[in-house]
Order: C-alpha cells, then sequence, then structure tokens
C-alpha cells in the first residue's frame, strides 16, 4: 500500500512538472504574438478573449499531450499568467479569502475567517514570483529591485500589498497581500458579527457627528481600517473629507472626498512625499474633516495640531496594545517630530485633540472584537487621564477556539454628553448603565448603515 502510495505520489509530482514545463514554453509563445504597445488601448475583455483564443489555438497543438482538464486548466493560467497575477487569480477572486501571504515560491497561505490555512499554490521559481510582484509594483509606479528590496503598494482593486525581495529576504520574496472589500462592512454587520453592540456604535457614531476627534487602536489585522470605514458612513454627506493612506484603503461612502497617497521617493532619491506633507496640503484643502489612515511617523504632530486648530471631526488608526499605550505610542511619534517640546506640552496637545479612543484586537479564533472604548479627560501630574466607557471582559474559550465573553458599559457618565446635546445627538444616559451592554436596545445604527 505504501509502495502504491509512493509510486501514485511520484507519477503526480512527474505530471506536474510536465505541465508547468509544457505552460511556460507556450507562456513565451503567447505573449511573443502579443503587441503590449497596444495593450492600453484596447478594452480588457477583448483582450483578455483574444488571449484565449490565442491559448486554446497553442494547447491544441499539444492535445495529445493534454486531458480536457488540463487543456481548460492551461488555458486559464496562460491567459492569468499573461494579463493577471498567474497563481494568485483564483484566490484574488474566492470572496472568503482576506489575507494571500507568501513565503517563497512554494509556499502560500491564505487567511479565511480569521484562521490561516495552507494552500497547494505554486510559482514556477523564485523568478515567476518576482516577475508577478514587478508587474503588480509597476502598474501603481512603484518599483522594487536591490536597491530597493521593499515595496508597499495597491493592487487595482484596492488591496493592499506588501513585499520584500533579496537579499532581505533569505528564502524567496516575502509577499502579503491584503485582499480589499469590494462591500465595505456597515455598523450592523459588526454587531451581527458581535465585534460591538448596537449601544456601543450609538454612541460612537454621536461622537462622529459630534465632531469629536477619535484615534482607532489595534494590532495588525485587527480591523482598525474596517472600523474606520464603519464609522465613515456617519459623517454627514454635505461635508468635505480629505484622506490621506500610505496605500489608500479606506471605502468612504460620501460623495465629497479628496482622497490623497504618499509617493516614495525615485531612483534618484527624489520625488518622495511622505504622510506630513500630505497633512500640511491638507489644511489648504478647505476640508471639514481630515482621516488619516495611520499615524505611524511624525504626521502625528501635524495631525494633533490640525485637530487643536479647528479641525474636529478627524479620525486616523495607530498601532497600539490598547488605549493606554495608544497614548504612549502618539507621544513617541510626536516626540520624532518634534524632539525639542517639553513631554507636559506634549501631553496637553494630546489630551486636548484626541477625545475618544476605541481599541480593537483580532482574538483567537481570528474573530475582531471592539475591546475598549475610552474617554480623554485631561491631564493630571503630567500624565493622560482617560477612563473605560466599554469594554468586552473574556472569560474563556469555547471547542473551536472562539472567545467566550460579553461587552460591558463601566458605569461611568462620558464627560463629553454636554458637548453631543450641545450637537444635537445626545445619547441617553442609560447607555452607560453599568453591567452587560442589553441586546435588544436600538436599531437606529442598522437602520443607518
Amino acid at each position: 500500500m505504501n509502495e502504491q502510495t509512493g509510486r501514485s505520489g511520484s507519477q503526480d509530482k512527474s505530471r506536474d512538472t510536465r505541465f508547468q514545463r509544457l505552460k511556460s514554453e507556450l507562456h513565451e509563445q503567447l505573449i511573443s504574438s502579443v503587441d503590449f504597445s497596444v495593450l492600453k488601448s484596447v478594452d480588457p475583455d477583448v483582450l483578455r478573449g483574444e488571449l484565449r483564443r490565442g491559448a486554446e489555438a497553442l494547447c491544441r497543438k499539444h492535445s495529445d499531450l493534454l486531458s480536457q482538464s488540463d487543456r481548460q486548466r492551461l488555458i486559464d493560467e496562460l491567459v492569468d499568467e499573461t494579463l493577471g497575477l498567474g497563481p494568485l487569480e483564483s484566490v484574488m477572486h474566492d470572496p472568503t479569502v482576506s489575507d494571500v501571504l507568501i513565503n517563497g515560491p512554494h509556499c502560500v497561505y491564505v487567511e479565511r475567517r480569521g484562521r490561516l490555512e495552507p494552500t497547494d499554490l505554486r510559482f514556477r521559481d523564485q523568478d515567476h514570483l518576482l516577475d508577478i510582484v514587478q508587474r503588480i509594483v509597476s502598474r501603481v509606479g512603484r518599483r522594487v529591485d536591490e536597491a530597493s528590496p521593499i515595496v508597499d503598494a495597491r493592487l487595482a482593486d484596492g488591496s493592499r500589498l506588501n513585499a520584500v525581495i533579496p537579499p532581505l529576504a533569505l528564502d524567496g520574496a516575502l509577499v502579503s497581500i491584503r485582499k480589499f472589500s469590494k462591500k465595505p462592512l456597515t455598523p450592523g454587520d459588526l454587531v451581527a458579527r458581535k465585534a460591538a453592540t448596537p449601544q456601543m456604535l450609538e454612541f460612537l457614531a454621536a461622537c462622529v457627528k459630534a465632531r469629536l476627534n477619535i484615534l482607532v487602536a489595534g494590532g495588525t489585522g485587527s480591523g482598525k481600517t474596517t472600523l474606520l470605514n464603519a464609522l465613515s458612513r456617519f459623517i454627514p454627506e454635505d461635508e468635505r473629507i480629505a484622506t490621506i493612506e500610505d496605500a489608500a484603503e479606506l471605502q468612504l461612502q460620501q460623495p465629497h472626498v479628496a482622497r490623497m497617497e504618499t509617493r516614495p521617493a525615485n531612483l534618484e532619491s527624489r520625488g518622495e512625499i511622505t504622510s506630513r506633507d500630505l497633512v500640511r496640503n491638507a489644511l489648504r484643502m478647505r476640508p471639514d474633516r481630515i482621516v488619516v489612515g495611520e499615524c505611524r511617523g511624525p504626521e502625528a504632530f501635524d495631525m494633533l495640531q490640525a485637530m487643536n486648530t479647528g479641525h474636529d471631526g478627524g479620525m486616523s488608526t495607530i498601532h497600539a496594545n490598547d488605549a493606554r499605550d495608544a497614548m504612549s505610542r502618539l507621544e513617541l511619534l510626536v516626540g520624532m517630530a518634534a524632539p525639542e517640546l517639553p513631554m507636559w506640552f506634549v501631553h496637553r496637545q494630546i489630551a486636548s485633540a484626541i477625545h475618544i479612543v476605541v481599541h480593537l484586537a483580532r482574538l483567537s479564533g481570528g474573530e475582531r472584537k471592539i475591546l475598549q472604548i475610552s474617554e480623554i479627560t485631561g491631564v493630571q501630574r503630567e500624565t493622560i487621564s482617560m477612563h473605560d466607557l466599554f469594554v468586552f471582559n473574556q472569560t474563556g474559550v469555547d471547542a473551536d477556539h472562539h472567545p467566550i465573553g460579553r461587552h460591558e458599559a463601566c458605569g461611568i457618565q462620558p464627560n463629553c454628553l454636554d458637548r453631543l446635546v450641545a450637537s444635537g445627538v445626545g445619547v441617553p444616559r442609560e447607555l452607560f448603565r453599568q453591567g452587560e451592554c442589553p441586546v435588544e436596545r436600538i436599531d437606529a445604527v442598522g437602520a443607518q448603515s
């Protein structure tokens, strides 16, 4: 039995090797027949159809070597190889896949429903993988080579790619793709997925409408951008929003959005446009709100300055372990931009600019949840004062490693309640009564989403 299994595995491997060799040969023949100078002027659907007919003609010449199923697979892969992302095309069109992680040409993982799983996707070799990466980044004016071996880029559908190539990557190119959701999650979706309660989102919606400044904190993949997109639905449609991102991921639903994206330096190390440059420029664009996709550098100082000089209603995200750590990280980032400022002044700037901090996390089992909603209340003895309004108390995990717990109000009346009332978006005080958030309250969040 073991011998038969071994022979079968060997035959499958040999067959796959022949298939890949034939695909490589036919791909070279196919691209040699294409005039790439006219590609931009041809409708993509027409071009794909022409390439498919060319691939079918090439495959017919080798019909004695291919079964019908192998021939169809080869035609699909040849077209994907020429126009698309090669072996990645299938997972990029799979709506259940949220992340694609590549560790060299022969190791590809995907994330489905919050959990990583291996795939049988393979690239022919290291050069094949690098060709696909180069194709992606060149479409958005980025580059990756030995002189610049790390790149962030955005795919045509908005998905975000990060790649590290040799010599920095020791075992082959490392590629991470955060897929772009064609249908952004609504506040109602967050409630349905138990990422938050209606009470929590009703409060956050009121904060957005009352133009409080909100900072969303969490780790990589915790859902910060998703929450930012959901909260942006509560921004009135008559306001002008300026967004600033390193790689455009925000999907704001308002009609008046001025989107800006940073630019890296060119081959001569010139032409770089940083987030800080864009934040400063946004102030000249008559924005009602400024949304910074992520604070990760000196632009944090300019963002705080904007929030403290009449540009209320700003939102941003930051990498941090909890709400308190978000303040420490913000102090660090401001210190990078203005090291000469005394810390007591930095604390006052942060406490004056940021009103609400929302902390998210990806828990065991892949679930994303809001763990804290905290309010900044001022500065006491050179320390930023804050208190929790809502928290998620986890008591364990079930058999499938999903967290067991509940969202609770902490029993503290927010200091910002008077401002919410003055803005015409007051929320009932019983919303903050200590204890578990009742699930039967409030359909308003779902209705507005």
